[in-house]
């Protein structure tokens, strides 16, 4: 039995192995949007940097360069005229929620909303084979 005491859902090999493709998939979503966020994060700091060698390009009497910085390449987006927060939300608001809705859907109709039923059979299936029976099975 699970740790919960209810029973795990009567699943083919087939589904079952959809379902845990698609809760590993949904993982990655999470893992690319966390790498989109430091890629903001990253982006912004950047953008900290030049912003102060405009400063001291001016101040060097660079006036030229430090002209560019901030007409040109500072207001400027990072893809086309997008800026990294306006594609980190538009990334979450429209896949990540997308595929996670999806995600949930299956694991709702499948598995009745359970989480990790791969896991949790070879839990069960690693902790019956055990010599120990400290498992509390």
């Amino acid at each position: 039995m699970p740790p919960n005491g209810d029973s795990e859902p009567s699943l083919t090999e087939t589904e079952r192995e959809a379902l845990h493709d698609a809760q590993l998939g949904i993982e990655h979503v999470f893992r690319a949007y966390g790498d989109l966020l430091a890629c903001h994060h990253r982006t912004g700091h950047a953008m900290e940097k030049f912003e102060r060698a405009e400063s001291l390009l001016r101040e060097a009497g660079h006036d030229e360069f430090a002209n560019v910085l901030r007409d040109e390449l500072l207001p400027a987006g990072a893809v086309e005229d997008a800026w990294t927060y306006e594609l980190v939300e538009a990334f979450r608001e429209g896949f990540v929620d997308e595929m996670e809705a999806f995600e949930s859907a299956l694991r709702a109709d499948l598995a009745d909303g359970r989480y990790h039923v791969t896991e949790r059979d070879q839990q069960r299936r690693w902790r019956r084979r055990a010599r120990s029976d400290d498992w509390g099975e």
